[in-house]
This record gives C-alpha cells, sequence and structure tokens, in this order.
C-alpha cells in the first residue's frame, strides 16, 4: 500500500495542467504551441504516476485498496476514493489513452486551442474519478460532471451538425441520470450513508431493489448505450473531432458497464436475477440489429459507432451471466474495445485529415498510396472483428461461453453477430483499402506520419499481446470478480431461505 494519495494526485493533476494553460499568454500561435505541449506532458505524466498503482496493487485481496477518505459536506458524505481489480484498470485505461487524443489533435485543432486542452484536462479529471469514488455523491458528481467538457468538445469543435448533436448527447445522458439521483436518494434514506463500500454489504428491502435497479439501468444503459436508447452515440461520433470520438468510445461508453458491476449487480442481487432476461434480450437485439445497420452505413464514424453498439451488447451479455467468464469477458472486451474502437477512429481521422470526406465511397486503393497505413487499419479491423491472436477475440469468446452456462439460445444468436460483424468490417476495409487508386484526388495521398505511428504503435502492440496473453488483465479482475460472484449468491440464497421459512 503507498502512504501518499496517489489516487488523488493522478485524479487532479490534469487540473492542474488546465489551470497552468489558463496562464499561457502571447501570440496566438505560440499560445497555441505551448498549451499544446503542456497538455501532453500533464497526460504523460499522468499516466506513468498511473502506473505506480498497477505496481502497488495487490492481486491476492478483492478489498479496495490505494484508499483515502476526508470529511465533506458537514460529515454527512465524504470525499472516499479507492480502486479494486475491476475499476484499476479502467483508470490506466483512461491515463493511457488520454496522450493519444492529445496528439491526434496536434494539427487538426487550429481554433481555441487553449480551450480544447482544458477541456480534455478536465474531461480526464472527472473520467478518472468515476472509476475511483467510494462515495454515491462524489461517484454522482464525477459521473455527471464528464458530461460537461465532452457536450463543449462536440458542440465547439465538432462537425457541421455539431450542436444538433451535441445537445441530444447532453439531454439523452441527463435524462437517464435523472433517474439515478433519485435512486442514490432513496439508498441514503434507507441505509443512513452514502458510502459505497458500507452499501455493498447493506442488504436493501426486495421492493426498493427492483426500483432502484431500474433507475440505474436507465442511466447506465444510456451511457453504455444500450438498444434502444442508442441513437445519441451515432450522431455524436459522426460530429464529434476525432479525440472526442476516440475518448467518448474508449472510456465514457465504459462508465456504463462500470456501473452495472459496481452498483447494480451487488447492491441489488435480487433485482438483478429478475431482470436478468431483459438484459439479455436488449444485449441479443443490440448485437444482431446494430450489426445489420452498420452494414448500411455510407459514413465511416457512423459504421464503427454503430460496431461499438453492438459490442457493448457483449459486455452486458457477458456481465449479466453472472459467472465468472462472463464477467471476466465483460471486463476484458471493455478494456479490449476501448483499446480497438479508439484506434479505428483514430484511423478515420488519418485520411479525414487528409482528404476531409468520411464517406466510404470516396476512397479506394489506398493500399497503392498507405501501405503503413493499410497494415495498421487492417490490424484493428480483424481485432474488431474478434480474429483469435488479437485481444478482441478474448473478450467475445469469454462473454459467449459465460451466456452459453446460462442460456444456450442468447449465446446462439449473440454468435451471430462474430458473423455479422466480420461482412460489415471487411466490407468497409475492401472499399476503402483495396481495389484500383482511380480517384486523382487520392494519388498524392501521403502515408501516416511520424506522429501518427507514434500514436498507433502502443495500441497495435497491446492489441496484440493482450490477444496472445490475456492474463495480466485476467488476473488483476480475478479476485473482484470471484468475490462479487459469490456475494451476489450469497444474498440470492439468503433471499431464497427467508422466503422459505415466511412460507412455513
Amino acid at each position: 500500500m503507498s502512504s501518499w494519495p496517489i489516487l488523488s494526485v493522478v485524479t487532479f493533476l490534469p487540473i492542474l495542467g488546465a489551470l497552468f494553460i489558463l496562464t499561457i499568454r502571447g501570440d496566438d500561435e505560440t499560445a497555441n504551441r505551448n498549451a499544446r505541449y503542456v497538455a501532453l506532458w500533464t497526460t504523460l505524466i499522468t499516466f506513468l504516476l498511473s502506473l505506480f498503482i498497477w505496481a502497488g496493487f495487490d492481486y491476492s485481496t478483492a478489498a479496495f485498496q490505494f484508499v483515502e477518505k476526508r470529511e465533506w459536506l458537514g460529515g454527512a458524505m465524504s470525499y472516499h476514493m479507492g480502486v479494486d481489480g475491476i475499476s484499476m484498470l479502467f483508470v490506466i485505461l483512461t491515463t493511457f489513452l488520454m496522450p493519444a487524443a492529445i496528439l491526434a489533435s496536434w494539427t487538426s485543432i487550429n481554433i481555441r486551442v487553449k480551450d480544447y486542452m482544458i477541456a480534455f484536462l478536465v474531461l480526464e479529471t472527472l473520467m478518472i474519478g468515476v472509476f475511483c469514488s467510494l462515495d454515491l455523491v462524489l461517484f454522482y458528481f464525477f459521473f455527471e460532471g464528464g458530461l460537461i467538457p465532452m457536450f463543449l468538445i462536440i458542440g465547439v469543435w465538432g462537425g457541421a451538425n455539431r450542436v444538433y448533436s451535441a445537445f441530444k448527447f447532453f439531454l439523452y445522458t441527463l435524462a437517464g441520470s435523472v433517474l439515478m439521483l433519485i435512486a442514490l436518494m432513496a439508498m441514503y434514506w434507507d441505509a443512513g450513508t452514502t458510502d459505497i463500500q458500507v452499501l455493498l454489504t447493506h442488504g436493501f428491502p426486495a421492493q426498493l431493489q427492483s426500483w432502484a435497479w431500474l433507475a440505474f439501468f436507465a442511466s447506465f444503459a444510456v451511457k453504455l448505450p444500450m438498444w434502444p436508447v442508442h441513437t445519441w452515440l451515432p450522431d455524436a461520433h459522426v460530429e464529434a473531432p476525432t479525440a472526442g470520438s476516440v475518448i467518448l468510445a474508449a472510456i465514457l461508453l465504459k462508465m456504463g458497464g462500470y456501473g452495472f458491476l459496481r452498483f447494480s449487480v451487488p447492491m441489488f442481487p435480487l433485482a438483478t436475477d429478475m431482470f436478468a432476461p431483459l438484459v439479455f434480450g436488449l444485449s441479443v437485439i443490440a448485437i444482431i440489429y446494430t450489426s445489420l445497420v452498420a452494414l448500411a452505413q455510407e459514413d465511416m464514424k457512423k459504421l464503427i459507432a454503430y460496431s461499438s453498439i453492438a459490442h457493448m451488447g457483449f459486455v452486458t451479455m457477458g456481465i449479466f451471466s453472472l459467472n465468472m467468464q462472463g464477467i471476466q469477458g465483460g471486463i476484458f472486451q471493455m478494456i479490449s474495445h476501448g483499446l480497438v474502437s479508439a484506434a479505428l477512429f483514430l484511423c478515420v481521422g488519418i485520411i479525414y485529415d487528409r482528404m476531409h470526406t468520411r464517406q466510404i465511397s470516396a476512397y479506394g486503393g489506398l493500399v497503392h498510396r498507405m501501405p503503413v497505413y493499410a497494415f495498421t487499419f487492417m490490424l484493428f479491423t480483424l481485432a474488431n472483428v474478434g480474429l483469435p491472436g488479437t485481444s478482441g477475440f478474448v473478450g467475445e469468446f469469454l462473454t459467449l461461453i459465460g451466456a452459453f452456462q446460462v442460456n444456450t439460445w442468447v449465446a446462439l444468436f449473440a454468435t451471430t453477430g462474430v458473423i455479422l460483424s466480420a461482412a460489415y468490417a471487411l466490407w468497409l476495409y475492401r472499399r476503402v483499402i483495396f481495389g484500383k487508386l482511380e480517384k486523382e484526388n487520392l494519388k498524392a495521398i501521403a502515408d501516416m506520419n511520424g506522429r501518427e505511428i507514434a500514436i498507433m504503435a502502443p495500441l497495435v502492440f497491446l492489441t496484440i499481446l493482450f490477444g496472445v496473453w490475456p492474463q495480466p488483465l485476467l488476473d488483476v479482475t480475478a479476485v473482484s470478480v470471484e468475490h462479487l460472484i459469490s456475494s451476489y449468491q450469497a444474498a440470492l440464497a439468503a433471499a431464497s431461505d427467508v422466503a422459505s421459512a415466511a412460507v412455513h
């Protein structure tokens, strides 16, 4: 255990970087350049510091580690931070991807650069805070706070239809979260505390569990997003700048899955058992329906956005299988998707920066001019499909095994999503990369430069590494997942004993 408050340092260091950017003066060109470098170095140092969390992490316990607690708001709530095997990896994923997001914006963002970098650094603090919070009010503050910088990133630096997309994103997510706020208050009135560690062991009444589960579900299903509350995501992705899409797909979506694991399953086990078939049904619809919709897309970003919704269907299916393979697979799939979807949006951003269009029909034959790009795009396309040897395979395979143990029909229908994902992903790749280089404006297109290769190389390495050797991620989560499942089963067993005693 570390004696210094490493979670607070990692969480709030980006805010210090944002405040430093505010002090930058000089002509526009100098100020913009300095803002970029401050943001880059802040995110890099934050990532390096976050590695101390992993280095000092104890794999043998399911307890929260690096815990910090201070009285807050008159003692009714507390500033309470900590990580376990489920949340720690999401902190590392967030800090790892932020430097890539800053580098991806290096040349493409030229207006209000200081504001842009400040928005991203504030967003990083709020995202890390979500995964470290051990107090309900603190969690809600970080969870909702992240809406504001992302709303600005889409609404100010997005595409032609950015204002509509930004408001749609904001209103959808806010509507679900209002219900969660009501549930938080009901939980406080019942348990007398907002401490998540205490609430995890508090037995809520069955009726309250059902209503609270539905309220949390409303918020997390929109965030994830699940069918049918997914329609904000394709619009937001299409209009967001490249780095905005990267963070939206890789981190913000994962908050929904993390919420299910931290709140819905352990705090409301009876309701989880009751509503699991509903989640299975919605997951299967999401996997098949959004894959078919992806096949019909003409915009590259929209196609990848719909594929993200399908992959999140595998995540919810795995989590609500409520067995070791399913939950481990769901967490692994979220980490893998964070790497792969981020890389795919970066791939789209690379050619968008050159040609200023995302229409699939505008491309073709890029392999003749961009061989390095063609290889990189191919690797992440195949990882998105779930090719063995890539991280995408491990997560999908584990979630399907987990679902198969619970319901073979769910697993059967979900497996069709693997076939459909191959159809739309390879169709996209063939149209953009292969064929003759016939379009005149593509004949002078340049291959990836050093900055772009530097962004993609770590993602390529990790996608292959975790595909061949998934153990580092699975070892981190194993004990926490075992504890989650045993607590869930014990709660169900206790409830059935009470019910049978009442009958007799």
